[in-house]
């Protein structure tokens, strides 16, 4: 499978239906198949095999009781209380819920923060031709975590950082709206607002992690829930918005409109419970001495976290299950160049697909959070393998003997594939927040879901090694089904290493998971 998401990480979305065609060897395909961001927050139409597409890219396991949590501490030598314990140490009143989850205004900020991610694509088709630069930033997402860890701006590490994101969000929207008027210009300024929107899903990020820590699966499950379900509603609001827009009042008037999104970020950041460092310790956090000292500090405990056996063996697992082939890049090539699927059409599978999104979360939650996590992958990853077979139908033209026509069954099968997907990726983002240790949950979350993606872009490569192998072209598609075949059975591989997750006790109130 490939990652997510997307941050999420959509090759076949309408924005990628508006590039010029290129011929489909090796190289094409491997462009192709890793031109999304890896993070979005997306699901994008899925093709060949079940994919996971952008789980960036926003690309969180509870340490056991007996981890180094406390070994992580500041550098006078004692832990600050986080953003969860501060939250917890205030008696507060009843809140309505949404996946099992407090609306606090806690909580509501970081919702809001992940539906601002997902109703940004409403510019996506506005910026097609430039969109290739918003990856960009997604690609160094740990050092975002690093330095939102690390360096406190006016006392806060978290709260400071979603404000100034907004605000260079909104900036950047705003310069597309008003003086932009060159491929080179709107190129800066998409980039601008794409690491806005990197910096704050790192920041968010670490805020979910901050909750889940110490949390039953179920109960964390109900916050990846809440956070991703917001995604799937600003994607669902974006996809069903976004080509009328443009078409009614033009890219001017979209953009600005997308520039008032990013603000609801920064309005939000007041909302977040954080513990507050004072004004000396944050002087002595940022001179120069103290700054290399926490640097170093930092990085032997990004080390000592990672080569831990309970942290690196579940993160191998997912690159593993992330690196396996798939034929995206070719179906892409096929639905547009012999099936003549439009951007007009491919815009409505895109919202079809954040509509799924959004039934997938809710699947999740309400029926798989409290199942052990190999269950789920190897449940997911079988019935996923089964349904990639479906493309061979679509591929050989068999849908129509049946009296589907390809637009429908293309639909249908994206509709299905992208419930799974994302009820089978929600796991992977519970496992990686409660690996995170306190003190750097920013840095080693994005850390994760780098590898994560890496794993993703893997599986691109080998994909396209493939898709040359078989002889498939831009125009040529005869030997298409066998590289489906073969792609989908490659996706069983890492069943064998489901050992190296870890298993729940199944104690869903203590928080505890055990390892073989």
């Amino acid at each position: 499978m490939a990652s997510g998401g997307s941050a999420g990480r959509d090759p076949c979305d309408e924005e990628a239906a508006g590039r010029r065609p290129l011929e489909l060897d090796g190289r094409d395909a491997a462009a192709a198949a890793s031109s999304s961001d890896h993070r979005p927050g997306e699901l994008g139409l899925q093709f060949g095999k079940l994919e996971l597409g952008n789980a960036m890219p926003r690309y969180q396991v509870s340490s056991t009781k007996g981890d180094t949590s406390s070994r992580y501490i500041d550098i006078e030598g004692s832990r600050q209380p986080s953003a969860d314990d501060v939250r917890k140490s205030k008696s507060g009143s009843r809140y309505y819920t949404a996946f099992g989850v407090d609306l606090s205004p806690d909580n509501m900020a970081v919702a809001i923060v992940y539906f601002v991610q997902g109703v940004l694509g409403l510019a996506r088709l506005a910026t097609a031709v430039v969109s290739g630069f918003s990856s960009l930033p997604w690609l160094i997402k740990p050092l975002y975590g690093f330095i939102s860890d690390s360096i406190p701006l006016f006392g806060y590490r978290r709260r400071s950082y979603l404000f100034l994101s907004g605000l260079l969000g909104a900036l950047s929207w705003t310069l597309m709206a008003t003086v932009v008027s060159s491929k080179y210009s709107a190129a800066s300024s998409i980039l601008l607002g794409s690491l806005s929107v990197a910096f704050s899903d790192v920041v968010v990020d670490s805020m979910v992690v901050e909750r889940a820590r110490g949390e039953s699966q179920s109960t964390s499950g109900s916050l990846q829930s809440l956070c991703w379900g917001s995604s799937a509603l600003g994607g669902i609001v974006s996809a069903y918005f976004s080509g009328s827009l443009v078409d009614t009042y033009g890219v001017r008037f979209v953009f600005g409109v997308t520039a008032f999104l990013p603000l609801m970020t920064s309005a939000v950041a007041v909302l977040v419970n954080e513990h507050r460092i004072s004004s000396g310790e944050c002087a002595i956090l940022l001179s120069g001495s103290g700054f290399v000292e926490s640097s170093k500090q930092h990085v032997r405990q990004l080390w000592t976290s990672v080569k831990q056996p309970n942290i690196f063996l579940p993160t191998l697992f997912i690159f593993l299950w992330q690196a396996t082939p798939h034929s995206e890049s070719a179906m892409f090539f096929f639905i547009t160049n012999k099936l003549g699927f439009t951007p007009e059409f491919l815009g409505r599978v895109k919202l079809v697909t954040s509509i799924a999104s959004l039934l997938g979360v809710g699947i999740y939650n309400y029926f798989l959070k409290e199942i052990p996590l190999r269950k789920i992958f190897l449940v997911t990853t079988i019935i996923g393998s089964a349904l990639g077979m479906t493309q061979v139908l679509l591929v050989t033209g068999l849908n129509r003997q049946f009296g589907i026509s390809d637009e429908w069954f293309a639909i249908g099968d994206s509709l299905i594939i992208t419930v799974l997907s994302q009820a089978s990726f929600m796991p992977v983002l519970v496992l990686a927040a409660k690996l995170c240790p306190p003190g750097m949950e920013a840095t080693l979350f994005a850390t994760l879901m780098s590898i994560s993606n890496a794993g993703s872009v893997t599986g691109g490569l080998v994909g396209a090694g493939l898709t040359r192998i078989f002889g498939v072209t831009r125009n040529t598609f005869g030997n298409l089904p066998l590289l489906i075949v073969v792609c989908n059975l490659s996706s069983l591989l890492p069943l064998p290493l489901l050992v190296l997750l870890p298993e729940e006790s199944g104690d869903a109130n203590n928080g505890e998971t055990k390892h073989n």
